[in-house]
């Protein structure tokens, strides 16, 4: 009968425990790992059924997993820094649960794993550009004439424009990009708003933070860059505006300019029929000076 009662329990505690799974997304990473022989899986597309299966499995029965995106390159990496032997199932635990906690992560929800896919190597990307822009942010330091911190002060005014933007936009769904080109790199950051019931805004905190990152690093460096969005309604035909980056603040784009960039193919220059039931529009006033240069690091 104590047996009986510690196997209950056991069984009980067991769906307690959250789960983490290290996700080899593509075929080239998958080869990476063959070369270990404790990795036994040979086909991607059988390793992925099998995870799937896996999930589904864990899923009925009430277990909560976490994917993980799996780098073969940084698991080497990891292993060379701990001491660990890459070529050991306990190693690629510890590496794991790294990833659960420090890496780019999303919880199972039950869709096929085709869907999860894009999603992580989208949270991946997302994590990837918001650290990138904000080590750069960070090496702006202080500003030689009032010793403000450059990047703290851009990412405030980056979060007050965020919050005009969306406050002055159509009620319904909007769906944003930012792009800066004058840094090493060309950045591009999303941010999905949509209006709930109550008529408030919600928003993926990471992709906020991400977003405002971006648009920050842009304001602080004056790189070239625009940020546009699109606004949906039931009933109502999509509108898309803009603006350009100048300065440190942000210069409405005609509804001529939205049109062209919308409608021209951006490599071949050749012109792309425009969408029908959009309008492409002037955007609305932001007010508080957010198309001129205001106040900040111009001494």
């Amino acid at each position: 009968m104590a047996h009986t009662d510690h196997q209950t329990m056991r069984r009980v505690l067991r769906r307690e425990i959250a789960g983490t799974i290290g996700l080899l997304t593509d075929e080239h990473d998958f080869r990476a790992m063959r070369r270990y022989r404790s990795f036994t899986f040979d086909d991607h597309k059988i390793y992925l059924e099998q995870v799937e299966a896996l999930l589904r499995t864990r899923a009925s029965r009430g277990s909560h997993t976490t994917i993980a995106l799996f780098d073969p390159q940084e698991y080497a990496e990891f292993c060379s820094d701990t001491g660990l032997d890459p070529d050991a199932p306990s190693s690629r635990t510890r590496f794991t649960a790294e990833l659960a906690t420090t890496g780019p992560t999303i919880p199972y929800d039950g869709r096929p794993l085709s869907d999860v896919v894009p999603a992580l190597v989208d949270e991946a990307v997302r994590q990837a550009t918001w650290e990138y822009a904000s080590i750069l942010l960070a090496r702006l330091g202080t500003c030689a004439t009032c010793g403000e911190d450059i990047g703290r002060a851009a990412f405030t005014r980056a979060s007050d424009l965020l919050v005009r933007i969306l406050d002055t936009a159509p009620p319904g769904t909007r769906h944003l990009v930012c792009s800066i080109t004058g840094t090493p790199e060309t950045l591009l950051s999303v941010l999905h708003a949509d209006e709930n019931d109550q008529g408030a805004t919600d928003l993926d905190e990471a992709e906020a933070l991400e977003f405002t990152t971006v648009l920050a690093l842009g304001l602080a460096t004056r790189s070239p860059g625009g940020l546009v969005m699109r606004t949906s309604a039931p009933g109502t035909t999509d509108r898309i505006y803009g603006w350009r980056l100048r300065g440190d603040g942000l210069e409405p784009l005609t509804a001529g300019e939205v049109f062209d960039a919308y409608c021209t193919d951006h490599e071949s220059g050749d012109l792309i029929s425009p969408e029908s039931g959009v309008d492409y529009c002037v955007p609305p006033d932001l007010g508080g000076g957010s198309d001129v240069t205001p106040p900040g690091h111009h001494h």
